[in-house]
């Protein structure tokens, strides 16, 4: 299966200190999926790769050859993927303002059917949790289900290193348990989910939601 790890943050300077605190957390979760589930596939999406400037105007808003090249491949690596890791940091007890932008421009119909894991961390203590929260109704509206699991990553500055590995003096099994829990959750989903579809094609049941608003939970 595939997966795709969306990197909730484009700040890419200091303070705060150190820069970009999520590519320490995206990286210890593609380590851990790299290591301990090898047989399947884990791309990293990070918003800077992407040119979001401007009038916001979705992916599906434009003409079906018009869309801009880099949002057509990642449209295409949504609706092929099996299922996502969402990683955000915390603004205002609300999800990353960059992730959320970066979701919005895919209607729900790519990301439908398919598991989710949230992964939030923090500089300080909470390990953005209150973020973590409110993303479930997020992921749920965009049809991609969040485990129950989730992974919350206070100070992550002191627990992982820039590579992603775990710092030293920290316990690395008791980390490497807490993120296989909700990773052990979404393989499971999402292999569930992949069965499913090869028997009965669920986008054949419900309108898809592509270009219209009148598409989108309209009674």
């Amino acid at each position: 299966m595939q997966f795709l790890s969306f990197l909730g943050t484009a700040r890419d300077s200091a303070p705060p200190k150190p820069a970009r605190l999520g590519l320490r957390v995206v990286r210890a979760c593609a380590n851990f999926l790299a290591e301990h589930h090898p047989e399947h596939g884990n791309e990293v999406i990070d918003p800077l790769d992407f040119d979001l400037g401007g009038v916001f105007k979705p992916h599906f808003a434009y003409a079906r050859s018009q869309a801009p090249a880099d949002l057509r491949a990642l449209a295409d690596k949504i609706d092929a993927a099996d299922g996502y890791v969402m990683i955000s940091p915390e603004y205002n007890h609300a999800m990353s303002p960059t992730l959320a932008h970066l979701l919005n421009h895919f209607g729900s119909s790519l990301f439908a059917y398919k598991p989710s894991v949230i992964v939030t961390y923090s500089a300080g203590q909470w390990g953005g949790l209150r973020a973590a929260v409110a993303m479930r109704t997020f992921l749920s509206e965009l049809g991609c289900l969040p485990v129950s699991a989730m992974i919350h990553v206070p100070k992550a500055q002191d627990v992982y290193r820039e590579d992603g590995s775990v710092q030293e003096g920290v316990e690395a099994t008791d980390w490497s348990g807490y993120l296989g829990r909700a990773f052990a959750q979404m393989l499971w989903w999402a292999e569930a989910a992949q069965v499913q579809r090869e028997q009965s094609d669920p986008h054949a049941l419900v309108r898809d939601f592509k270009r219209d608003p009148s598409q989108r939970n309209a009674p």
